[in-house]
Parts: structure tokens; C-alpha cells; sequence
């Protein structure tokens, strides 16, 4: 009788398996569910933070004339509005609607705010570069002090030299014109108004300090409640009177439930904080940088 030679086991077995389609995992019903896929809007941030004399905290020239430009058409839309209401005797309606487009640039800066923090990332078309920024702000909130004037406004610039400059040449009512130019002016210095609520009150003017500690500005305190779990509060950031009335009506969350509902988006807010989120502080050597500045600075 011949003897078959014996194939090696493990081979048969490989063999075997590879026909074997592999078992389906069940899920019961009282088994956890996997784990959801990161959100598309979650951004990444850079794993450093921006050093004291990185280049982009740096104003350029393009930066300034940006600012040059915005001031110009926010000042063009004053002045026509005054010299309007000089002509017509009616100053009331004017400085009325200022005082409304006053209290609703608080109200947008909010919802920019919120949609720039909880949505999109830098490769988001148009808005990607202020997404970036503002999202990485929350990891490095110090970096906002850090910024020099123009290259902390000249983004809302260019938007408002883009919008109000148009209305200017076409419109000449005084009224129309005090909203606009106020409005205006308040949102494009909005980016301003949120670096000084990052600055120590002894690094601040008297009168900023005045004017947070009156309501005019959002203030210190205020602000800080928005670098705090669970992220998704006190996002006005011109004078901040809207942020109590949206926070204790829950207009956020109720805006991003829709948003999930119909798009199935979720919001950055609903993340758990993570090293995305953390706030890290300044480091020894940045610190150390910015005091020797400081010395210079007073020399």
C-alpha cells in the first residue's frame, strides 16, 4: 500500500480559512453602539502654537491697507449720514438706528462666532483661513493679544470695505446710512474688541477698561466663560449683551440640533474636549520673550 505523503497542517488550515467568510458581528440590543466616525466639522489644529514673533501674528502692509480701506468706507457712511440729517434737521431717527445697528452687531458677531467655532476647518472655501483661526483660538486664546492691530482686523476689513462701500454710492439717507456705518464699524473693530477681553486689565487703556466694566464692551469675565466647558456659551464678543439672552434661550443648541437633523452635521461643541480643545498656556520661553519685549518696549 503506498504511503501518501502528509501536507503540513497549517497549510490546509490557511487554505481552509480563506474560503471562510469571516463572522458577522451582532450587536444586541443592550450592547454599546460603535463608536461614532469624527465629525466632519471637526477641525485639526497645529500641534505648536505660534511662536512670539511668528509671521503671522505680523501686520503686513496688504493688512493695513485693508484697514485703511474698511475706516474709509465706515467713516464715508458717517459722514454722509450727518451731513444728511444736518440738512434735514432729523437726527433722531439717525442716532436711533445707530443704536440699533449697535446692539445687532453684538448679535452677529454671536452667530459668526458660534457657526466659525462649531463648523468647517481650514480647507473650508472663503471662510477657511478665520475658521482656522478662530478654532485654533481656543487652544491658544493668548495668541489674540499677541496679534498686531492690523493683522487682527484686516479680514472683517476687506468684508466691510466689499459691502459698505457699494451703499455708500448709492445711498443717501441719513438714517439708513447712521445704521450701516455703525453696524458696521462695530463688527470689523469686533476682532479688537475680543483681543482686549484676552488682555489683563493693567495692560489695557483706562478707558477700554471703563468701557468693559460698563457693558459697552464685552468684558473680561464674560468672555472667559466662553474658554470654559462645555464650549458653547457667551459667543458675542462687541459688547456681549445678547449672550444672556441667547444662552438662557438655548438659540445655539436649538440651531444645531436643526443642523444635525437636516444635514447631519455635528457641531464642534458636541466633542468632548480634547487636545483640540484644551487650552494651553504660554510657555517659559514665550513668556520670558514677551517680558523682555515688554522691557524694550519702555526704553
Amino acid at each position: 500500500m503506498a504511503i501518501l505523503p502528509q501536507r503540513h497542517p497549517s497549510l490546509n488550515h490557511a487554505r481552509i480559512l480563506n474560503h471562510i467568510a469571516p463572522p458577522t458581528r451582532l450587536h444586541s440590543s443592550a450592547a454599546a453602539p460603535p463608536k461614532p466616525r469624527r465629525p466632519d466639522s471637526t477641525p485639526t489644529t497645529t500641534s505648536r502654537p505660534p511662536v512670539l514673533n511668528d509671521p503671522t501674528l505680523q501686520s503686513t502692509w496688504s493688512h493695513r491697507a485693508w484697514l485703511a480701506s474698511g475706516c474709509t468706507t465706515v467713516l464715508v457712511s458717517l459722514a454722509k449720514s450727518v451731513a444728511a440729517a444736518a440738512e434735514s434737521h432729523i437726527w433722531l431717527e439717525p442716532i436711533i438706528a445707530g443704536l440699533i445697528g449697535y446692539v445687532l452687531a453684538d448679535l452677529g458677531s454671536g452667530v459668526y462666532h458660534w457657526g466659525i467655532d462649531n463648523y468647517g476647518g481650514a480647507d473650508t472655501p472663503v471662510f477657511g483661513s478665520q475658521i482656522d483661526g478662530f478654532q485654533g483660538h481656543h487652544k491658544w486664546p493668548w495668541t489674540i493679544t499677541r496679534r498686531q492691530f492690523a493683522n487682527n482686523l484686516h479680514a472683517l476689513a476687506r468684508a466691510t470695505t466689499f459691502v459698505v462701500a457699494p451703499i455708500n454710492l448709492v445711498c443717501d439717507d441719513a438714517t439708513a446710512l447712521g445704521f450701516v456705518a455703525v453696524c458696521s464699524g462695530f463688527i470689523m473693530f469686533s476682532q479688537q474688541f475680543h483681543a482686549w477681553a484676552h488682555t489683563t486689565k493693567s495692560r489695557l487703556p483706562a478707558v477700554v477698561a471703563a468701557l468693559q466694566d460698563g457693558g459697552v464692551l464685552v468684558s473680561r469675565s464674560q468672555h472667559a466663560a466662553h474658554h470654559r466647558p462645555p464650549y458653547n456659551n457667551n459667543y458675542c464678543i462687541v459688547s456681549g449683551v445678547w449672550n444672556e439672552i441667547l444662552d438662557s434661550c438655548k438659540f445655539f443648541e436649538a440651531m444645531e440640533m436643526v443642523i444635525f437633523f437636516k444635514l447631519g452635521v455635528r457641531p464642534r461643541s458636541w466633542t468632548e474636549p480634547n487636545s483640540a480643545w484644551t487650552e494651553e498656556p504660554q510657555t517659559t520661553s514665550s513668556l520670558s520673550e514677551h517680558r523682555r519685549e515688554e522691557i524694550v518696549s519702555r526704553q
